[in-house]
């Protein structure tokens, strides 16, 4: 009897250690379910895809920048004071439309960014994949920034230009311009408003992006398709 008893814990250890190869087919199984590398690059780029879809569709509607408090652009930061200026001596209308007419140019300029975008996905490496997929929340916002500043700028600034002349807004801001600079004692203003106008309608764009780079992170259910939520999954616990 001692010496069974003796035996039980033996044969209890034999038995646990011979059912621990169990495991590993538990574990294979798992990583069957794993994406893999050309699943993960695929996946990536299909959650960007739908991201900057989704902002480019979005800004580039009606009242996609004037109607977001957001990004709405205003009087340029050196203008403020001529703005206020201008309003009290009753201008209220011609600022109003300086305003809106900034807006309608960003909003014409952001239908240009969606071919952009899917040239910078399409060029992207496994290297740009993995630092994106299992870097910081604004990983991808921060590549397109690289990736995509320059050709924006190249892209938006004469569809600003037209815009801006075919709404307006470089008569109104003109001749806001020129009404602040007759008052005397005021630092003269620029009137041109290109530059500044092409910058804040890049900024609001990836603004937005940053929104839906976060958005597809954070909630499972922006995952769409069974691809993206394999892969995000599979982010969310190397994170953890």
């Amino acid at each position: 009897m001692k010496t069974l008893l003796l035996l039980v814990p033996v044969l209890f250890f034999s038995f646990s250690f011979s059912g621990n190869k169990q495991i590993p087919n538990t574990t294979e199984k798992f990583q069957l379910q794993l994406p893999s590398t050309s699943e993960i690059g695929k996946g990536l780029k299909d959650a960007l895809l739908q991201g900057t879809s989704k902002s480019t569709d979005q800004l580039s509607a009606v009242d996609g920048f004037f109607g977001n408090a957001a990004i709405k652009i205003v009087f340029p930061p050196e203008a403020k004071n001529a703005e206020k200026t201008l309003r009290g001596l009753g201008f209220n209308k011609l600022c109003d439309n300086v305003i809106l007419s900034l807006n309608r140019a960003a909003e014409d300029a952001a239908k240009q960014a969606k071919p952009i975008f899917i040239d910078a996905i399409k060029k992207m490496t496994l290297q740009d994949v993995d630092k994106i997929l299992f870097g910081p929340q604004d990983a991808a916002t921060q590549y397109f920034k690289q990736a995509t500043t320059a050709q924006l700028v190249l892209a938006f600034k004469p569809v600003i230009n037209a815009s801006l002349a075919k709404v307006g807004a470089t008569k109104y801001y003109g001749d806001a311009a020129r009404e602040y600079n007759k008052l005397p004692f005021v630092k003269r203003l620029n009137p041109d408003l290109s530059d500044y106008a092409t910058q804040k309608a890049i900024d609001g764009l990836f603004y937005q992006i940053a929104l839906e780079e976060l958005n597809i992170r954070k909630n499972t259910g922006a995952r769409s398709t069974p691809l993206l939520q394999k892969v995000f999954a599979f982010a969310d616990s190397k994170k953890h």
